[in-house]
């Protein structure tokens, strides 16, 4: 017994019930990403995800059932547990794991939820929240191009069935780096897209990729994308630093020269611009790997202080330590700027430097290695 899930979430979702609604993504061309583009986009229909979610509440029973079978007392949470560590099926693994962590959240996969027709979208969240009346999050991801062809009324529709946050795919606020990077969409879809979920209810998740313009457009793309953001104003704005790796058609114009990539240090120089600059009232993340200064995070504006704060350090460090803390955050021995500061973590480092010859030459291109093994 299974139901049908997609390959991808925001990291935030980790503990939420997945359900797919659709499968891949409809535009599936941006050159930055990887995800969905060999998957031929479908919409599943109402009576397939109706399905899905039965069965889902099938297993929840079950498994409910067993913590009262099995001795437990029925504590589902230790039932849970015994069925996650040895389950029949990843439907089994994948409801006994949100049940373990409350069974309060639901994500719906895979793209772009919004591109359902508003009537079916809204017959699948009440039947969703009527099954599972105890769900107190909904969320999925969606395209402003999207949200900006669906009616305001349509979105507030949309909200009162049930779903209560979307995450949406900004990256930048310049026309300029959209086109270059085939985003398919600008910055006016966004603005308009973005105000729709807002004014809805429904509490909007902006993510932005600082590094996405290069050295080309990197000012444009900083000042341009707190310009949208700003008015724009969404619950959340999540940082996910550019990759490069083989896989994604941008990596062919890296490799020709076409596309000059931000250092480290310049990349934390554009975020440090794209914070000057916010005027809003959302909580900046920056809960990626990707990310190599994890804690410039808070609530703006009360926080923009603390998160410029965290940059100026980095900033003031030496060249040496810089590229000593570059290495050890994307190997993994430091986890924030401070523990470069650390004895025992600064000899570890040390000492793996020293292992490699003519570091001057090859340190930075083992930095670059060393973050492609993270997923955009």
């Amino acid at each position: 017994m299974s139901f049908e899930m997609g390959p991808s979430r925001p990291p935030s979702e980790a503990r939420s019930l997945l359900l797919r609604i659709t499968r891949g993504c409809p535009w599936h061309r941006c050159e930055f990403c990887s995800s969905h583009r060999t998957m031929k986009f479908e919409l599943r229909t109402v009576e397939e995800i109706k399905k899905d979610i039965e069965t889902a509440k099938i297993i929840a029973d079950h498994i409910k059932e067993l913590s009262w079978k099995s001795g437990l007392g029925g504590n589902i949470i230790e039932a849970a547990d015994q069925v996650h560590a040895n389950p029949p099926s990843e439907g089994y693994r994948i409801v006994a794991l949100w049940l373990y962590f409350g069974g309060k959240t639901v994500f719906l996969q895979d793209a772009d939820s919004l591109i359902m027709r508003t009537p079916d979208l809204v017959e699948v969240l009440r039947f969703l929240r009527q099954t599972f009346p105890q769900i107190t999050r909904v969320t999925s991801y969606g395209r402003s191009k999207t949200a900006a062809k669906k009616t305001p009324e349509e979105m507030r529709e949309i909200h009162d069935a049930g779903l209560t946050r979307l995450h949406m795919g900004l990256e930048s606020g310049s026309d300029e780096v959209l086109n270059y990077v085939q985003k398919g969409t600008t910055a006016e879809h966004h603005l308009k897209g973005g105000k729709h979920v807002v004014e809805s209810g429904i509490s909007l998740c902006e993510y932005v990729m600082p590094g996405l313009g290069g050295k080309r457009w990197s000012a444009e793309h900083a000042r341009e994308t707190a310009r949208v953001l700003n008015e724009i104003n969404p619950a959340f704005i999540r940082l996910r630093s550019l990759s490069i790796r083989e896989d994604i058609p941008l990596y062919q114009k890296w490799a020709s020269g076409e596309f000059e990539l931000l250092s480290d240090d310049e990349t934390v120089q554009e975020i440090k611009e794209l914070i000057e600059r916010l005027e809003v009232t959302s909580y900046l993340a920056s809960d990626h790997v990707e990310n190599l200064l994890q804690e410039v995070e808070g609530q703006l504006p009360e926080d923009k202080g603390k998160m410029l704060e965290v940059i100026a350090q980095y900033q003031q460090l030496s060249p040496q330590e810089r590229l000593n803390f570059q290495f050890g955050q994307r190997a993994g021995y430091y986890s924030t700027l401070s523990d470069i500061h650390n004895p025992h973590l600064r000899e570890r480092v040390n000492s793996a430097i020293a292992h490699i010859t003519d570091q001057e030459k090859y340190l930075p291109q083992l930095i670059l290695d060393l973050k492609k093994r993270f997923l955009v």
